[in-house]
C-alpha cells in the first residue's frame, strides 16, 4: 500500500465515529464559546491524569524505537506533552482556582483508566506501528477537531480559544502529520491481518476518544451502580 494512505484509510472507515465527535455538544460548545465552566473543568482534570499516562507511552514508544530518527520524535512528543499541553491545563485550571498538586490527585475516571490502559498495554504488547496505530486518533483527531473549529471562527472565551489554539498550532499539527507519516511508512505493504489489527487498535482509541468528550459532558465519572 503506497505510503501515506493507511492512515487517511482509518479515518474514512471510522467516518462515523468522527461525525458523532464534531456534533457532540462538548465540542460544539467549545467553537461556540457557550460550554459550562463545571463540564469544562471536569474535562481538564481527567485529561490532565490522561496526560500524565500519555507522556508515559511516549517514553516507552521512545524506548521500544529501533532508530534514533523516531527515538528523537517520541521524545518531542513526550517533551511537548509534558509542557505545550499540560502547561495548558495548569494556567487554565489556575483561572479555575485550582492548584496544580490537586490535579495530580485526581481520581481517573472509568473512561480515562480504561482509555490510558489500552495505550500503555499496546506499548507493551505491540510493535512500533501498533504504538502509532493506537495514537493517531489522539494526535491527529485533536489536530482536525481544533482547525475545524478554528475555521468555523474562534470563540471570545479565553478557555476555549487557548485550547483551539493549542491543538491547531503549527507545532502541535507537526507533531500529528509525524505520527501519521511514520505509521503510513512502517504500514507499506503489510498483510491484511496486520492491517486490520491496527485498524482495531485505531477504532477504539477513536471511540474513547468520543466517550471522554462524552463523559466530560455528562459528568458521569464511573456508573451510578459503582459506590464511591
Amino acid at each position: 500500500m503506497p505510503v501515506q494512505v493507511l492512515s487517511r484509510d482509518f479515518r474514512e472507515r471510522s467516518a462515523g465515529i468522527w461525525d458523532a465527535i464534531m456534533a457532540h455538544p462538548f465540542v460544539r460548545g467549545m467553537g461556540s464559546g457557550e460550554l459550562s465552566a463545571d463540564k469544562f473543568e471536569l474535562y481538564l482534570r481527567q485529561d490532565y491524569v490522561y496526560l500524565i499516562e500519555f507522556a508515559r507511552v511516549f517514553g516507552l514508544a521512545s524506548a521500544r524505537s529501533e532508530t534514533l530518527s523516531d527515538m528523537t520524535r517520541f521524545a518531542g512528543l513526550l517533551q511537548a506533552t509534558l509542557e505545550l499541553e499540560m502547561d495548558l491545563h495548569r494556567r487554565t485550571c489556575a483561572d479555575f482556582g485550582i492548584k496544580a498538586e490537586e490535579l495530580e490527585t485526581v481520581e481517573p475516571a472509568l473512561v480515562t483508566t480504561a482509555y490510558s490502559n489500552l495505550l500503555v498495554r499496546t506499548c507493551y504488547e505491540g510493535r512500533l506501528a501498533d504504538i502509532l496505530a493506537v495514537l493517531l486518533p489522539c494526535e491527529m483527531g485533536y489536530a482536525e477537531i481544533a482547525e475545524r473549529l478554528k475555521n468555523e471562527g474562534v470563540p471570545s472565551n479565553p478557555h476555549y480559544k487557548d485550547w483551539i489554539d493549542t491543538y491547531s498550532s503549527q507545532e502541535f499539527r507537526e507533531f500529528a502529520d509525524w505520527v501519521g507519516m511514520r505509521f503510513d511508512e512502517l504500514s507499506e505493504g503489510a498483510s491484511e491481518s496486520d492491517i486490520e489489527r491496527w485498524y482495531g487498535l485505531y477504532r477504539s482509541s477513536a471511540r474513547f476518544e468520543l466517550l471522554f468528550f462524552e463523559m466530560a459532558w455528562t459528568g458521569e465519572s464511573w456508573p451510578a451502580v459503582v459506590p464511591m
